[in-house]
């Protein structure tokens, strides 16, 4: 007997659903646990929010992540923000000038290669000359450290755009594009010698959102989870450091740099950072572990190079995702919210 068409929709529709779900039960390409282990310790209560600024409890947190293709971390040494940051200083601000030449309708803007740009409390290094305002900026993940972007002129944004966050080879789409229109949005790796000091991260890097200038629950919850963090990385024997970071006299013996390399140390950074997306999933956290981040034993760690981030992050899961992502390399399932590896591709259950 012929099949009719309704019935070979019926079908057709089932044989989807049917894939879709042996797809959803394969094992992710990444250690994980199945929940965020009770603290062994004390910590913060979780804070009481103000009426109508609720937790979201139920919406699902996998995939709540946009991918991108680097995460600029500006240094500003402050822990919050005008809501949208590229009005900090009358619009006078690194933030600024990068969403000019990479947000929508930006100069270097292509939606297959999106940098994300954000504000971060980290303090910005020295600069070699006191006179020169500059700022410091991290790229992730490709864990550089850029510590001198002086305030002088529009070069050094360029010049870290072209050496750093412009795609080294553009999307398949692009290929209608002339030659010189081409060459225009590819890095160049000669900028990068404008740009003294760069050096590669070694720290694990902890990002609470703390933006209370855009929403009250991240700036209720970063806070009290950046302490919580700084306290539970140091129980795990992390060093974690608060000032601002260390950048070798440019005039220095490579020996001195090299020694540093030689003997390295467990360091984590913990830091506030404006607007990530999902403010009602508060607290919002990143992990970026370095590339040459290793298990308790020495042993290669499953994460290295990654940046896992997790949502509604309360005090009292800091302790476990300290043990079970920062020191043992799993992830945990239901809290989040998707990935970021060396290559690029998004992370995803």
């Amino acid at each position: 007997m012929a099949t009719r068409p309704g019935h070979v929709r019926i079908l057709s529709s089932l044989c989807r659903r049917g894939l879709a779900g042996t797809a959803r039960r394969q094992p992710p390409p990444f250690p994980t646990v199945p929940s965020c282990p009770a603290p062994t310790c004390g910590c913060a209560d979780t804070p009481v929010l103000p009426a109508g600024l609720e937790i979201d409890g139920t919406s699902p947190l996998g995939g709540a992540m946009a991918g991108y293709a680097e995460q600029v971390l500006v240094c500003t040494g402050r822990d919050d923000w005008a809501s949208r940051i590229e009005d900090e200083s009358g619009g006078d601000n690194l933030a600024a000038d990068l969403k000019e030449l990479f947000g929508r309708g930006g100069l270097y803007s292509d939606p297959f290669h999106k940098i994300s740009i954000l504000n971060s409390s980290f303090p910005s290094s020295a600069p070699p000359r006191a006179e020169v305002e500059s700022t410091s900026a991290y790229l992730l993940p490709s864990f550089k450290y850029v510590p001198f972007l002086p305030r002088v002129s529009f070069d050094s944004v360029q010049a870290l755009a072209k050496g750093y966050l412009l795609p080294e080879k553009l999307h398949s789409a692009h290929s209608w594009l002339s030659p010189v229109h081409k060459d225009r949005l590819t890095r160049k790796d000669a900028y990068r010698s404008l740009l003294p000091g760069v050096q590669d991260v070694q720290d694990v890097l902890v990002l609470v959102c703390g933006h209370g200038g855009r929403d009250t629950r991240c700036g209720v919850f970063g806070p009290l989870l950046r302490h919580e963090f700084e306290d539970k990385l140091g129980r795990a024997g992390y060093e974690v450091a608060r000032r601002r970071a260390r950048v070798a006299d440019l005039r220095e013996a490579d020996g001195e740099a090299q020694q540093a390399v030689d003997e390295p140390k467990k360091t984590a950074r913990v830091g506030l950072v404006s607007h990530v997306g999902g403010h009602k999933f508060a607290g919002n956290v990143i992990i970026y572990l370095p590339p040459g981040h290793e298990g308790p034993e020495g042993e290669e760690h499953a994460l290295a190079g990654c940046g896992i981030w997790y949502g509604r992050v309360e005090p009292r899961h800091v302790e476990g995702l300290v043990h079970e992502t920062v020191v043992r390399g799993r992830v945990v399932e239901d809290m989040f919210r998707g990935g970021i590896d060396a290559t690029r591709r998004v992370l995803r259950l």
